[in-house]
């Protein structure tokens, strides 16, 4: 009997003619005739036999299927892109007052990273309080005091852990009043005041405000920094559904975590160091995918091809000439490397810092007339009107004395003089060069003022559907290492000291009481013909 119930078991999992399996010779599939491949294996293999439990079973590279079904523990990307009123404690109030902070999908929330982590505290017994230093205590409410001073609401709370009471005082919170009763533990971080407990922070009953290094997240005046705390806590276990897009070669070289344990130690750190190699982590990426953004837009433009100005001509000596003054040594480095990329086919980008009165508009100037000797057009856009009549005044004069023509485009222009733009050597003005009725010859040349100032979309309308060169402007000192950074494309070129013939800039700081002096000594110098800016 023992061996005939042997030979009846069915055969082990996976092996031909499991019942399980649904393989050669099983009658779940139907089979009765002799054994043999054809036709079963299509059978076995197809996706119709695969559920999220029951994986592919038999020779799956034979027949593979369309798609393969996720695991449980897959990531799901798309549930980042959930609202936040799928959470817990959002409501269509919290929500709208979220939005105004610019969180409005798990993946916000997520990527809300803390401005700083309350620093470690000791934990000490009521009855050791003393002194300046931040402490915790922890106890049981003893009774609670609910009054209104005005419009302030105060709640006083008193607290004891067995060794001695103190009272802690919260400020328009009155919904304290319902959540303490005696015998409630609460948790509290601060300093001892003059009149009881100063709490910074505060637990009741489970909770990590008052923990080591908590994190401290940027808020606004509708959502303390609790509450985002709070929907952080709740939107963390979605970290698991971020896909890390770093290849693991990389994650090992830089010995770098997954991106989901980055933001896990970022929002719940138990140290400060491991709160370090979560924002490192984070930080690498954003930087690589800058680069990376930065190294395709030069390769880009290295397959551009702009017109090649060649070596200096005529027209530019004729300038040097007209000059009433000789210029620096920064100024000739300046224009040095602006002819070595204007010499080039693949249009120029760089950028031109210099403090104000530097001369940069003279290196600008030069630029431009760079492209009308060689028979093109130059342009010069500037953010704001004044600053544009102001660039054109400063060289108006000294185009007509080369015999370069010269016209100011800004919104006021009249549509005769918006027509000119395509007749004119050089033209100057505000973001009106790239409305709608401009057109611009042949432009070789395009400077562009306080590029800061000008949206991306601005920007690139000037250059659309060509390739000049462009050099971009700047008044704002910006760290050599840092314009590598964000402007990692453009090369840098810096005059770095103005003129000897310039006086030096003189910042002063006026109190209140002094403003009439102040604005007397403008009267002054306004009477004098010269220039005010408030």
């Amino acid at each position: 009997g023992r061996r005939r119930a042997r030979r009846d078991r069915a055969p082990p999992h996976g092996l031909i003619g499991s019942p399980a399996l649904g393989l050669i010779g099983s009658p779940a599939l139907g089979h009765e005739g002799p054994s043999g491949p054809s036709g079963i294996l299509d059978r076995v293999l197809a996706p119709s036999t695969m559920t999220p439990i029951r994986r592919l079973t038999g020779f799956a590279s034979l027949d593979q299927p369309p798609v393969w079904l996720a695991t449980r523990r897959c990531p799901q990307p798309h549930r980042l892109d959930a609202s936040l009123d799928t959470l817990p404690g959002v409501g269509a109030t919290v929500k709208r007052k979220l939005a105004k902070l610019g969180l409005e999908t798990v993946r916000d929330l997520l990527e809300h990273r803390p401005r700083r982590y309350e620093a470690a505290a000791p934990e000490v017994r009521i009855a050791a309080l003393g002194g300046d230093d931040e402490v915790v205590i922890a106890g049981e409410v003893l009774n609670v005091n609910s009054r209104r001073r005005g419009r302030l609401g105060i709640v006083t709370v008193k607290i004891s852990d067995g060794t001695a009471t103190v009272s802690a005082t919260f400020f328009n919170q009155p919904w304290l009043a319902q959540q303490l009763a005696p015998g409630v533990r609460m948790r509290l971080r601060g300093k001892p005041g003059r009149y009881g407990f100063d709490v910074k922070a505060y637990d009741v009953g489970d909770g990590d405000s008052t923990a080591d290094f908590a994190p401290v997240y940027p808020a606004g005046e509708e959502v303390t920094p609790k509450k985002i705390r709070a929907l952080v806590a709740a939107a963390l276990p979605y970290a698991h559904d971020v896909y890390d897009p770093l290849p693991a070669d990389v994650r090992v070289r830089e010995q770098l975590p997954l991106k989901s344990d980055a933001f896990a130690v970022v929002h719940h750190p138990s140290s400060g160091k491991e709160a370090e190699v979560g924002r490192r982590r984070l930080a690498f990426e954003e930087l690589l995918l800058l680069q990376i953004g930065i190294a395709r837009r030069a390769a880009e433009r290295e397959r551009t091809l702009a017109p090649s100005l060649g070596e200096p001509g005529e027209l530019i000596a004729r300038y040097r000439k007209a000059l009433p003054f000789a210029l620096t040594p920064y100024q000739e480095q300046a224009i040095r490397e602006i002819d070595g990329d204007l010499a080039r086919t693949a249009p120029m980008q760089r950028l031109l810092q210099g403090d104000v009165g530097s001369g940069k508009t003279v290196v600008a100037l030069y630029a431009l007339l760079r492209a009308v000797e060689n028979g093109r057009q130059g342009a010069l856009m500037a953010p704001t009107e004044t600053l544009a009549e102001q660039h054109f005044l400063t060289i108006a004069d000294l185009c007509q004395d080369l015999g370069v023509t010269c016209v100011l485009l800004t919104g006021a222009s009249r549509k005769r003089e918006r027509g000119l733009a395509q007749q004119v050597d050089v033209v100057i003005g505000t973001h009106a060069l790239i409305q709608e009725g401009v057109e611009l010859r042949d432009l070789a040349v395009a400077v562009v003022d306080e590029q800061h100032r000008f949206g991306v979309e601005q920007r690139k309308a000037l250059t659309q559907g060509r390739a000049p060169h462009v050099l971009h402007m700047t008044a704002t000192p910006i760290p050599r290492t840092l314009a590598l950074t964000v402007y990692g494309d453009l090369a840098v070129s810096e005059i770095a000291r103005p003129p000897a013939s310039r006086k030096p800039i003189e910042t002063r700081w006026i109190s209140e009481e002094k403003a009439s002096a102040a604005y007397t000594r403008l009267t002054r110098l306004l009477g004098e013909g010269r220039q005010a800016y408030v």
